[in-house]
Formats: structure tokens, sequence, C-alpha cells
């Protein structure tokens, strides 16, 4: 059976339509939000990693593949490889003039990457959501492209457990501006920054130009949260079932300490 993942239906539409700016945006969030494996020369060593280089025509270049399985059909059996967050992999990437080999002769959705690629991509996802402070004078039903509401509803899908729900709703400040806001009830402890910066990608991979989208966070049973959720549009977050065991960290699972590239 041939299995066809995001990536490939995000490099299959992309390729249908090479000049949609919006469908690059959208592979490259496939990317950066999608686990890649990417092959070693050997296994890693702690927190540091040797990855197998090799010396194209264009210039040096790792490969990364997006299912296990494919990993191993280019090896031709096992291979050492790290698996990894495409965001970390841009991240530790940047700046290296190393390009990416995606999935190279074993899937569709083959690509080669080249360093500025990768390099814009660590910047847009590094940028972070700026913090500021208004007073709202009215609620308003929301007005925004379906691109962004399908992009929020991806984004606060792989963000199960960080909140209970999130309402996007118009809005009008004291003063005149207008604008829309997303108000996310019940967060977890410590999981505000996550969500701000997941709802800002959300935002920037849309391809929305000029955009804005101003996030607060609320108790659930507040007065401002039901006023929300009367004229909002709702997106509940999945909730776990029950907290599992922690295991031992692979490197590069946590995105504020990247493995280092030997």
């Amino acid at each position: 059976m041939t299995v066809v993942t995001l990536l490939d239906a995000a490099h299959a539409a992309l390729s249908a339509d090479p000049g949609n700016e919006k469908l690059q945006l959208r592979f490259y969030e496939r990317l950066a939000d999608g686990e890649l494996f990417l092959l070693l020369d050997r296994e890693a060593e702690g927190e540091v990693l040797d990855p197998r280089i090799f010396p194209l025509e264009s210039g040096p270049v790792v490969l990364v593949f997006d299912r296990e399985e494919r990993l191993a059909e280019f090896s031709g059996g096992v291979a050492p490889y790290a698996a990894l967050p495409g965001r970390v992999i841009a991240q530790v990437l940047r700046g290296q003039g190393v390009g990416l080999g995606v999935n190279l002769g074993v899937a569709p959705s083959e690509m080669l990457l080249p360093p500025e690629a990768l390099d814009w991509l660590a910047e847009t996802l590094e940028g972070g959501p700026e913090e500021t402070e208004a007073q709202p004078e009215e609620l308003l039903p929301p007005a925004v492209p379906e691109a962004l509401v399908s992009a929020l509803d991806a984004k606060l899908a792989r963000a199960g457990g960080l909140a209970v729900a999130a309402v996007l709703a118009g809005v009008r400040y004291q003063g005149g501006r207008r604008g829309h806001v997303l108000g996310v009830l019940g967060a977890a402890p410590g999981a505000e920054p996550a969500l701000a910066r997941a709802v800002r990608e959300a935002l920037v991979f849309s391809g929305i130009e000029a955009g804005e989208l101003d996030v607060i966070f609320l108790d659930p049973d507040s007065a401002v949260a039901g006023s929300l959720i009367r004229v909002g549009l709702r997106f509940d977050l999945p909730q776990p079932e029950a907290p599992a065991a922690r295991a031992p960290q692979a490197p590069g699972s946590d995105p504020a300490k990247p493995p280092r590239l030997k």
C-alpha cells in the first residue's frame, strides 16, 4: 500500500502550481512541523550529531526523510539517524552553508532545498510575538480569510494538552482600532509562550500579508471568555487521555536546546 504523507500532499499541491506563494508557505510549514529522520554517519553521542554529508556539485547537503521506512529504503537497510522536528533541523543548519535533501529518490515529495531556504525558514520561525496593551470596547463575529482559519485549526490541533480551547473574534479597541483577537482558554502553566508562537506561525504561514492577530489568555469561566464564546469561532484542543511516562529525551527534542553538529 502506498502511503501519502502530509509532506507528500503539500509537495504535490505545490508541484501543480509552483508559483503559488501560499502553497509554498504550506509546504515549508509542513516541513517545519513534521518529524524528520536525519541520516547520520554514526550514532549520536549525547547532544552531538554527526550527519552524513553528501558533496554535490551544487554544494554539500544532508538528507532527511519524513518516514523511517523511506530512510531505510534509501540506505538499503538499517542506518543511524536522529528523529528531529523540521524546525530544529533548520535551526541547527542555519548559516552552515549546507543544503537539505528531502526524501531523495524514495518519494514523490523529493526536493533539494538550498542553504538560503533553510536560513529563511529558521529566521521565519525564530521571530516571536510582541506584547502590547489595548482595551477592547466591543467583540464581534470574526471576518478572516479561510486560509487563516485552516492554519489556526491545524496549529491548535497539534497543541493538545496546552489549553482547553481557543476562540477567534473580531474586536474594536478604545480609539477605534479594529482587529481580531484569539482568546486562549485554560492554558496550562507555562504554555503561554509556545501557544503564542504557534498562533504567530499560523498567521505567517497562512500567507496573509500585513496580518495581525492579538492573543489573550483567559480563565474559561471568566466574563470575557463568555463574551468571546457568544460571538466567536471556537477551536477545541485535543486533550491527553492520561499523562505518559516520562522517557529519556532524544537529541533535539527540546527546541530550546538544539543538538550540536559535529
